[in-house]
């Protein structure tokens, strides 16, 4: 039986047993006297101030529960979003790979993330269109997590076709607490929260250090990560005033997917490394400010982020004498702001709009591509200066046409201005675009428990400004075309949310998106360039069931079909790196109904065979984990231990391309390349109240 057969058995298995489950409502509490349970809450408030869901596939998350599930990494915080799944193909240090809705993500071109209003996307990043690092994040220090997946929300732009998370930082802390972590492979985690009463005002603190040696035969990934939060709360007007300043800083030694073939033939082990010599340094400082108060909200950030990272994927393949190594260097500073209010709209009680405007200034002092050997540089591919600057106005209404029925139609307007001082002159430049998107979703209620949604809405991503002013290839010298600077995607949704309001919420949606041009990052001349048009449909089911104020459990899964919309001789329809299916199941038993004493976890996680070509014709073996976490609380302390239960050595991610070692022909090999799942590793952690 092939991979795809059983993928499409698992698939259909997990949605035959969810069947029943036709939407993630209210997560709320059994009917328990000390109210002990922490849920996922996946439904808002009804007002569009306070975030109205208008699809079926947003969702709401509290920081309490995002640090209860086995992370092996920061960036894995956002698989509490259903269907999305979060890996690794080098070093910790760098962001993760994200996977969403059909689209290998990369690092974040169709995702968009903020973190306290601040975005973590960078536009013309030197590593890709998009990235996004999300290792400055301390996950105790989040107070909550929403999501949204689709076009269909004017205050979200850039890089958001697959969707989006948006991070809220704590305001205020119950108890100072202190987390000690200790695990195999020199893993160490100190992360100490604090907060201080001033009168009226607060201070809370959150420092965080990392050490990490990684399981690498031959790598010493020798992480060091240091984080520091600050904010400062205060009344201000009618409303509150949080000014918060964050800063980290980390080192790293990288351990790279690897060719199959060496790993067969005994070169190397499966934790082996072709090249031991790459890895990367990073740093991002902010400062932000953000108001609230009941008819308006705004904010200010300032952002100064640099990235220096060393890889080498293909070996000796184009350059025989020096190896492959290259360099993608990074430094910039973003400014920007939003501000935005809600007002009452005359059309119906009930009804009311937000308008709101949006800008982004990155001015990037160098984004570059060096050749490398050794850590240290021989040759510069390109080295350019970029000032990108873009500005948005959007408008958000909801309509109540009846007691169970709402409309709501929203529109936005974005223009990105940019240019470029390339160290190829033929390269400099200046380019600009606009354009309108519009968005539009039905809203209604069957009955107290069941609610149906139905929206459309156009989307966009963003290009690499590099790619917009390109003429010259600065690898071949050959002319080649410039990228459009926007480009446009549509989407239609039709939804579910099913819950009785205590023991369960589930749903489900059907979707399909359409994509100008995908984006291909050219990892040998340093710039984005736009490919073939797309389109993507699949979907997506989750269901919650509170079984017993002891047991609890949970499943998600995602299915979708993504293709090139065109056909061009010589090449597939199959868009490389999609993950066709995800399932994630977790089941938790707690000894005592108020979560005290000890509780048990699972979570199995699987991701079907990636499509690595645009044949289909290589399918890598599909990825299987299960996680387990024993815990013991107490009021002011408690000890948690994680590990990788079955000690899997599935692969993390895989990809087919060329690549050259010592002796083999010229033209290199085309072979799967994979960075290996870490093996079993334990870790301990232990937390006090104080």
């Amino acid at each position: 039986m092939d991979v795809n057969t059983v993928t499409a058995k698992t698939l259909v298995t997990t949605l035959i047993a969810s069947s029943f489950s036709l939407g993630m409502g209210a997560a709320m509490a059994l009917d328990d006297p000390e109210g002990d349970i922490e849920h996922i809450r996946v439904r808002g408030d009804s007002s569009v101030k306070d975030g109205e869901f208008i699809s079926a596939s947003q969702g709401w998350v509290s920081g309490d529960t995002l640090i209860e599930r086995p992370m092996l990494r920061a960036g894995e915080i956002l698989e509490f979003i259903p269907g999305m799944m979060v890996t690794q193909h080098s070093g910790s240090g760098k962001a993760n790979q994200y996977f969403l809705r059909g689209f290998n993500l990369d690092h974040g071109t169709d995702f968009t993330v903020s973190v306290d209003g601040m975005p973590v996307n960078m536009r013309s990043h030197g590593h890709g269109q998009g990235y996004s690092d999300l290792n400055f994040i301390i996950p105790e220090f989040i107070d909550n997590l929403s999501y949204f997946k689709g076009t269909y929300y004017a205050n979200i732009g850039d890089f958001s076709s697959a969707g989006g998370a948006f991070f809220n930082l704590r305001d205020s802390l119950e108890q100072n607490q202190l987390f000690l972590g200790l695990g195999e492979y020199g893993f160490k985690r100190a992360v100490a929260l604090n907060h201080f009463e001033a009168g009226e005002s607060r201070v809370v603190t959150a420092l965080e250090y990392q050490t990490y040696d990684g399981p690498w035969t031959d790598v010493d990934e020798d992480i060091k990560k240091k984080n520091a939060h600050i904010r400062y709360i205060t009344p201000l007007l009618n409303g509150q005033l949080a000014i918060t300043g964050m800063a980290y800083d980390n080192s790293w030694n990288g351990a790279d997917q690897v060719p199959e073939r060496a790993i067969e033939s005994g070169l190397i082990d499966r934790l082996g490394s072709i090249d031991t010599q790459v890895g990367g340094d990073s740093s991002r400082y902010s400062l932000s400010a953000n108001y609230t108060s009941d008819t308006w909200n705004a904010s200010l950030y300032a952002i100064d982020t640099t990235l220096s990272l060393f890889s080498n994927f293909t070996y000796f393949l184009d350059n025989p004498e020096t190896g492959d190594q290259f360099e993608q260097a990074d430094d910039r500073k973003i400014y920007g702001g939003e501000i935005f209010t809600t007002l009452p709209l005359a059309l119906t009680d009930g009804s009311s709009i937000t308008l709101g405007g949006q800008w982004r200034f990155d001015d990037i002092e160098n984004v570059g591509l060096y050749r490398t050997q050794n850590l240290t540089r021989f040759g510069t591919i390109r080295e350019d200066e970029i000032n990108s600057n873009s500005y948005a106005l959007f408008a958000q209404s909801n309509i109540l046409l009846s007691e169970t029925l709402s409309l709501s139609l929203g529109g936005r307007y974005d223009y990105l201005d940019v240019d470029v001082n390339s160290s190829l002159g033929a390269n400099s430049g200046s380019e600009s675009d606009g354009l309108f998107t519009l968005k539009a979703g039905l809203k209604y209620s069957v009955s107290d428990q069941l609610t149906a949604f139905a929206n459309i809405g156009q989307g966009f991503h963003s290009n690499d400004a590099r790619g917009a002013t390109i003429s010259i290839d600065p690898v071949s010298g050959d002319a080649t075309e410039a990228a459009p600077l926007l480009v446009k995607s549509l989407g239609y949704e039709a939804g579910v949310n099913y819950t009785d309001n205590k023991t369960y919420n589930l749903s489900a949606a059907l979707w399909r998106l359409e994509l100008d041009s995908e984006l291909v990052y050219v990892g040998d001349a340093g710039f984005t360039e736009a490919s073939r048009p797309s389109e993507r449909h699949g979907i997506e089911v989750s269901a919650y069931y509170w079984i017993s104020h002891h047991l609890t459990t949970d499943i998600e899964a995602a299915w979708t079909k993504a293709r090139f919309s065109d056909s061009v001789e010589g090449e597939g329809r199959h868009i490389d790196g999609t993950v066709p299916g995800v399932v994630s199941v977790g089941l938790t038993y707690y000894q005592r109904s108020n979560q005290l004493g000890f509780s048990y976890t699972l979570r199995g996680r699987y991701l079907s065979s990636r499509t690595v070509e645009s044949f289909d014709e290589i399918s890598p073996p599909s990825t299987f984990l299960i996680n387990a976490q024993i815990a013991y609380r107490q009021p002011t302390w408690d000890v948690t231990l994680v590990l990788n239960a079955l000690d899997s050595d599935d692969h993390d991610i895989d990809y087919f391309y060329a690549s050259r070692l010592p002796g083999e022909p010229e033209e290199g090999i085309e072979d799967l390349h994979y960075h290996p799942v870490e093996p079993r590793n334990v870790r301990l952690t232990f937390s006090i109240k104080y």
